[in-house]
């Protein structure tokens, strides 16, 4: 599961990345494994998406939100 599969206002926990390259970007802006997510925002059409990590919010194109891989956590 990725955190694109996210529901509005589900959360998850961070457990890895498909993409070695973009994983370096996403983990200077704090989204780090083992972090909390939360699905924000989804523009109208589903893309951009915004998250919550690390007490910042982080906007995401669908394909940079596809290789964070997660495990959602029961609300």
């Amino acid at each position: 599961m990725n955190i694109a599969d996210l529901k509005l206002g589900q959360k998850a926990v961070v457990t890895g990345f498909s993409d070695e390259e973009l994983s370096l970007r996403l983990l200077d802006m704090g989204c780090l494994p083992g972090e909390e997510v939360t699905l924000c925002c989804k523009a109208p059409l589903g893309d951009p998406i915004a998250i919550d990590v690390a007490g910042s919010r982080v906007s995401l194109r669908i394909r940079e939100a596809s290789t964070v891989m997660i495990e959602k956590i029961n609300n």
